[in-house]
């Protein structure tokens, strides 16, 4: 721009104040330049600034850019005058407004006047009207005191004739009446806390007669419903169930209700029992769908448990029938079994006195089922007794104890510990428990003269061998019952005792008269019997161990006994006893060379006489183990024989073999002579 106004640079000449104002101008341009050429597009006071030329078609000449400015501001003042005249419009309008707003202050100012003067004159007949308004609101209130005081404390005619008329039915609606007249009492009561009794002890006295008369109805019609009530049916009438809980309140009423229910169940559970043993109906007329038990179960065990049979069975159905009867849940739907979570027990004041102390219901349904049982467990304790006395039988009476054993811990897990069936099939086992231990003495007793016999080929006798099938029976009982599981080992060892040990005490009397071996070789078979008889039983193993272990003692002393024999038959006794007791000068040439003609006489037949004198023994193994051991024991005092010989006579150098003292047979002859 220097350049273009004619302010070029004077080169080489000196500095003027011209010159310098010019150069100072310059700078002052390129100042602007810079600062107008390093301004953003971005910059949005800059880009309105190029926009607004741009639609002024403002030319790039010299003139107007020295008048861009003055008519920038040109317009400015213009729209500025503008703006001034427009707010003197303004000015002129709001004094419009402010004479409007006058008038309307003075004719407020007038209305408010009139209202305090309308205020003054109606405010007497307002403090009226409230008073008449909170006069009428007491009088509501009032009202519905009464109306609640009504509906709450008295009852209708229609209540009344539902709660105490024998023409109404037992439904919800006498319930509910009921409900109001109980909840009335509970009111009365508080009435009763204050000053004035006069309402509480006239509504407590009229209520207390209609709740007295509802009690009686419903005890009336309780009885009437029991006489028609069948416990077969699963659907029990839900108003009978409400009425019992009802009845639960008034001890007296209620037990005398479960007293006459009680001698209608025994009744009928005592006629169904009766018709179940013999086929004949009450009216005495023959039934044709049951097949009486008397006549079908020819066995004590068969009848003893088929009697057990139907009464855990009509046990059962009764116990269900009685939960069903008793028992609620919390949408007050029937139940049929109290160990479900959603069943809630109900629960029965023990008596007038103490209504606090509550009977649970399980024990309640426990002494009614007692009671509904009674005279069906008096027959059964009749019949099963006679059943038990007349067998005969050792096995019968030990599975007919089992039985009751089971049967007394199914009817202690069903209706509880110290129940009448519980007591009474306890009882009935101790029975059968002493008809089987009298049994196995009588049993014992008839055989006694046998116990003198003992067989020809040494066996275990007869009267063992029957024994012996008996324990196994037993035994085997005995594993497959209840008590096996809860018993400790006690039962067992007393049936041992009773039915094993007396018999083997018996072979031991039968043995001690006998010679030997043949009461060892008996003994021995009898203990061999009872092993195979005991070992087959979990429960007797330990007890067969011990026999095993008499058996080694026996079997040694069998050894023992061979091998004294094959000392004595061979002739070598004599020396050996010498050797033993160190008598050494006894043993001459003469009677080593007797000994050894008696040995060489006694080595061929000698394996077969041992084998014949230990023929009874039953376990042919055993008779060739006893035999070899004995055999063994005779070689070694043989060669002791032998070595003691060798010293005494040898010549001291071995020079002349020939010239010893020695036996015809060799100490490894002999050992297969015998094997």
């Amino acid at each position: 721009m220097a350049y273009t106004d004619g302010l070029g640079p004077h080169h080489g000449s000196p500095s003027t104040p011209f010159t310098i104002s010019s150069v100072k101008g310059a700078d002052l341009m390129v100042l602007k330049v810079a600062s107008v050429l390093s301004t953003s597009y971005s910059d949005n006071d800059f880009r309105d600034a190029i926009f607004l030329a741009d639609e002024r078609s403002v030319g790039n000449s010299a003139k107007t850019r020295r008048l861009l400015r003055l008519d920038l501001l040109r317009e400015a003042i213009d729209c500025n005058g503008e703006i001034v005249q427009e707010m003197g419009t303004v000015v002129e309008r709001l004094k419009l407004i402010r004479n409007v707003v006058e008038k309307l202050n003075s004719q407020i100012e007038m209305i408010k006047c009139q209202i305090h003067s309308a205020h003054t004159q109606t405010s007497p007949a307002i403090r009226g009207m409230s008073s008449l308004f909170e006069q009428r609101m007491e009088i509501e209130r009032k009202r519905e005191t009464l109306s609640a005081v009504e509906s709450y404390f008295v009852m209708t005619d229609d209540e009344i004739d539902s709660l105490t008329s024998s023409m109404k039915p037992v439904d919800s609606d006498f319930f509910n009446c009921l409900k109001k007249a109980k909840t009335i009492t509970l009111g009365c009561e508080i009435l009763l806390g204050f000053e004035n009794q006069t309402l509480g002890l006239e509504l407590i006295d009229r209520t207390s007669v209609h709740v007295n008369m509802a009690f009686q109805k419903l005890y009336k019609w309780v009885q009437q419903e029991f006489r028609t009530l069948n416990l077969e049916n699963p659907h029990v009438d839900p108003s009978l169930r409400r009425a019992l809980r009802v009845l639960a309140e008034r001890p007296s009423v209620f037990q005398n209700c479960l007293d006459f229910f009680a001698a209608s169940r025994e009744r009928l559970l005592s006629e169904a029992f009766h018709c179940a043993l013999t086929g004949i109906t009450p009216q005495g007329t023959e039934d044709a769908t049951t097949r009486p038990i008397d006549l079908t179960a020819h066995d004590p065990l068969r009848y003893v448990g088929d009697m057990f049979a139907w009464v855990h069975s009509a046990t059962v159905g009764e116990r269900e029938a009685l939960e069903t009867l008793f028992a609620v849940e919390k949408d007050d739907m029937l139940h049929s079994s109290t160990s479900s979570p959603d069943a809630k027990l109900w629960h029965f004041p023990s008596d007038e006195t103490s209504e606090g102390n509550d009977v649970k219901i399980l024990e309640a349904l426990n002494q009614l089922m007692d009671r509904n049982f009674s005279h069906v467990v008096r027959i059964l304790r009749q019949r099963v007794e006679q059943a038990v006395q007349s067998n005969e039988d050792v096995i019968p009476a030990y599975k007919i104890s089992t039985l009751l054993n089971f049967y007394r811990a199914t009817f202690e897990k069903l209706l509880g510990a110290g129940s009448s069936l519980e007591d009474c099939t306890g009882g009935l086992e101790e029975v059968a428990k002493r008809q089987f231990r009298s049994l196995v003495r009588d049993n014992i007793l008839s055989i006694q003269g046998e116990f003198q016999q003992v067989p020809a080929n040494l066996e275990p006798p007869r009267f063992l061998q029957d024994a012996f099938k008996q324990l196994g029976t037993i035994i085997q009982t005995y594993e497959s019952s209840l008590s096996a599981s809860a018993d400790s080992g006690s039962e067992i060892q007393s049936i041992l005792s009773q039915a094993f040990d007396p018999f083997m005490s018996g072979c031991e009397e039968i043995a001690k008269p006998m010679t030997y071996p043949e009461g060892g070789i008996f003994l021995a078979n009898c203990k061999l019997a009872a092993t195979l008889c005991l070992g087959g039983f979990e429960c007797t193993i330990s007890r067969a161990s011990q026999i095993r272990e008499d058996i080694s003692r026996d079997v040694l002393n069998l050894v023992n006994d061979q091998h004294a024999v094959f000392r004595q038959r061979s002739g070598l006794d004599t020396l050996l006893n010498c050797l033993d007791d160190e008598k050494h000068a006894a043993v001459t040439e003469a009677s080593i060379a007797k000994a050894s003609q008696e040995l060489d006489d006694f080595l061929p037949s000698a394996l077969m006489d041992a084998m014949d004198r230990l023929k009874g023994l039953q376990d042919a193994e055993m008779a060739r183990g006893i035999i070899e051991q004995a055999a063994e024991k005779f070689c070694m005092d043989f060669e002791r024989l032998e070595e003691a010989i060798a010293s005494q006579y040898d010549d001291g150098d071995g020079s002349n073999p020939d010239a010893a003292v020695r036996f015809s047979r060799t100490s490894a002859e002999i050992r297969v002579l015998l094997s």
